[in-house]
């Protein structure tokens, strides 16, 4: 009987002892996963089509990020939904850091103006790091009566509700900054939305809408040739590729502050080992000399996080942001 209880005690210990070996192997095996990673190729999935700022932006990392990371970095373009078909290939992928999502400010932004959103961005996702930013610039065709921001913002009280503004589409992110343009400026605008940036713009150029509120990437080529009229940019500071722009906070409006930003992040589950050597290599890549002249040449900022925890907090007050602009302005879910 005894020995039946010792048997029976040392086929318990067993299998505590085997449970705590695997518990201690895979804790173990963590640090060994980080050691050896990457072992093959990585893919960047991109939300958008080939050749717009999204798109530059993940090449230029990319390949950059290879080179620190010791294995090719595949660009995979998934465009559609206002990011979201990229965004929920991401979701669903293996999380072992083989898959990343080139991350842009819509999709923050779609979890508040879209009814069906096929992933919750804090769930789903663990976010690596902020790549560049982007700053917006208020401009206007040359015709409109106004030279600079106090102009403007008095031609617009002068004609309430009569001037006009363009966006690549409602709930786009040229449209929300301008409703918290009207907003913190105390003005009310008529909104005539686009399908797309591009349209948008060139309605701009071609006298038919007055103001708009575009990516600085987008716009400079228009400015310099002097196409186009920039109020102020809507970054928090001035650009160095365009230092003579002021931004709408020091023009009149303080704390005024809506960039287009990217970013990269993996599915939700990944192992921090991964996710801290993805975040070092990004971190490199964007002090990289090549890599920030490159990006100066298209007016992106390089802007990486502070860690992984920081841009997590950054992409949730973001959120925060945003829904209590459409909420605020009611702005209809689409």
């Amino acid at each position: 009987m005894m020995s039946g209880m010792f048997a029976a005690s040392r086929s318990v210990w067993s299998v505590i002892t085997a449970g705590a070996l695997a518990a201690s192997f895979g804790i173990l095996s963590l640090p060994s996963q980080a050691a050896e990673y990457p072992t093959r190729n990585i893919i960047l999935v991109v939300p958008s089509p080939p050749g717009g700022g999204t798109d530059t932006s993940s090449r230029i990392v990319a390949q950059k990020l290879a080179e620190f990371l010791g294995q090719n970095v595949v660009i995979e373009n998934r465009a559609g939904a206002s990011g979201n078909i990229g965004a929920e290939v991401v979701a669903r992928a293996a999380p072992d850091g083989y898959t990343l999502l080139a991350m842009i400010s819509s999709h923050v932004i779609n979890q508040s103006v879209l009814k069906n959103v096929p992933y919750n961005l804090e769930r789903d996702f663990v976010m690596i790091s902020r790549t560049v930013t982007v700053p917006g610039v208020l401009v206007s065709n040359t015709s409109l009566p106004a030279h600079n921001l106090h102009e403007l913002l008095a031609y617009i009280k002068s004609n309430p509700g009569k001037v006009n503004f363009s966006s690549g589409g409602i709930g786009s992110l040229s449209h929300l900054v301008m409703e918290l343009f009207q907003e913190r400026a105390g003005v009310k605008l008529l909104h005539v939305p686009y399908r797309g940036t591009a349209p948008a713009l060139n309605d701009v150029l071609g006298d038919h809408v007055a103001l708009m509120a575009p990516d600085l990437t987008i716009a400079l080529p228009q400015m310099k040739m002097g196409l186009l009229r920039a109020y102020g940019l809507t970054s928090a500071t001035r650009a160095a590729i365009a230092p003579d722009i002021p931004t709408l906070a020091e023009s009149g409006l303080p704390g005024f502050e809506a960039d287009q930003w990217f970013g990269i992040a993996a599915p939700a589950g990944t192992p921090r080992p991964i996710v801290d050597k993805i975040y070092e290599a990004v971190k490199k890549t964007l002090s990289d000399p090549d890599v920030k002249e490159r990006f100066n040449k298209v007016a992106m900022i390089p802007a990486p996080s502070a860690s992984p925890d920081e841009f997590a907090q950054f992409v949730h007050s973001e959120s925060v942001k945003w829904e209590d602009v459409v909420k605020d302005r009611h702005i209809e879910a689409q």
